[in-house]
């Protein structure tokens, strides 16, 4: 083959074939997150243990995958079968390459639908945070020196306001599933007299690291995000004035999952149903009742599709009424 004096590449030194297989085993181990590789090895697990229990070849077949798909679905939900299935097909494709489609065979998929149906069980969520609940906190809290309910209250109005998952504002409770990369950095705020914002660096729809600016402003979240916020850089300044993260308890540590939820239903008054998802549909359904347009929801929160309504909880029936009485309010003519 001749190539044309325009395509000279410059020179590079040839690697030895084990680095490539070095190189390759890294940007492999990159591709998934630490969470999805948790998941999928336990799910490997079941399926081995599975196979094992019954004395099948762990080599994948249409008879055992479906096996293995009845078998599980009396013992956890279908759905979360199916989750299995996709790490199994992750964990077993670089032995047995055929396995995805295996996955696919029409015995599988239908032992799956018929078990789906016939172990149907209503969804269950987590009910979203009210305005009124996250007022009371903030009452509660917003005159408090300490430096830790200061950072509390600041992360409940930024996640709740700003549609954020309670993830990207926290670290996991596992160490092994830290990761500093998603650290939000204090070097990436900015303030003004009427919003704050700062760098997500990295969330569930962005795998890349691309980052996206979060925005909170007055005239869409009201005082309390921004007194908030500003009370709790003024704090943090004052103790960590070097550290490069911006959530930082007074004992210098990133904030974890288990310390922010242990809070927050200690403070509630009627904590049932409460979780961690709570934060962001209870912001969805409080933009949605004042009346924010679907698609301007769905920028906020980051969403890549419309399956962002999940998070709208109140019956549609209601959120008609509700939008239709601020509409008339606003326009007598409607």
């Amino acid at each position: 083959m001749n190539l044309p004096p325009s395509s000279r590449q410059p020179t590079r030194a040839a690697w030895s074939r084990d680095r490539l297989v070095h190189e390759r085993a890294v940007a492999l181990g990159f591709a998934l997150e630490p969470s999805s590789i948790s998941s999928y090895s336990s799910a490997l697990q079941s399926y081995i243990s599975f196979c094992r229990l019954h004395n099948f070849p762990v080599e994948p077949t249409p008879d055992t995958l479906s096996f293995f798909v009845v078998y599980m679905c009396s013992h956890i939900k279908p759905t979360s079968v199916k989750s299995y299935l996709s790490g199994i097909c992750n964990q077993l494709e670089p032995f047995f390459p055929n396995v995805r489609s295996v996955r696919r065979h029409t015995l599988v998929t239908r032992t799956l639908l018929g078990c789906t149906k016939r172990r149907a069980t209503p969804t269950s969520r987590r009910r979203p945070l009210s305005r009124d609940e996250l007022s009371v906190i903030h009452t509660s809290l917003s005159t408090s020196p300490d430096h830790d309910d200061i950072l509390f209250l600041t992360i409940l109005s930024t996640t709740f306001h700003g549609l954020m998952r309670l993830g990207e504002n926290v670290w996991p409770d596992q160490t092994s599933l830290q990761d500093y990369r998603k650290v939000i950095l204090r070097s990436s705020v900015t303030t003004t007299p009427d919003s704050f914002a700062f760098l997500l660096p990295g969330h569930k729809a962005d795998r890349l690291f691309e980052g996206n600016r979060i925005l909170i402003h007055r005239a869409t979240a009201g005082d309390a995000p921004l007194s908030a916020f500003t009370n709790y850089i003024s704090s943090r300044d004052h103790l960590f004035a070097l550290k490069p993260e911006l959530w930082l308890r007074r004992n210098g540590s990133i904030p974890t999952r288990h310390w922010f939820l242990s809070r927050l239903l200690a403070l509630l008054p009627n904590p049932t149903d409460i979780g961690g998802h709570s934060l962001r549909a209870g912001g969805a359904t409080y933009y949605a009742i004042t009346g924010v347009p679907s698609h301007i929801i769905r920028a906020m929160g980051r969403w890549k599709s419309d399956t962002f309504e999940i998070y709208i909880r109140q019956h549609p029936a209601l959120l008609a009424a509700l939008l239709f009485s601020s509409t008339a309010q606003d326009n007598p003519l409607v």
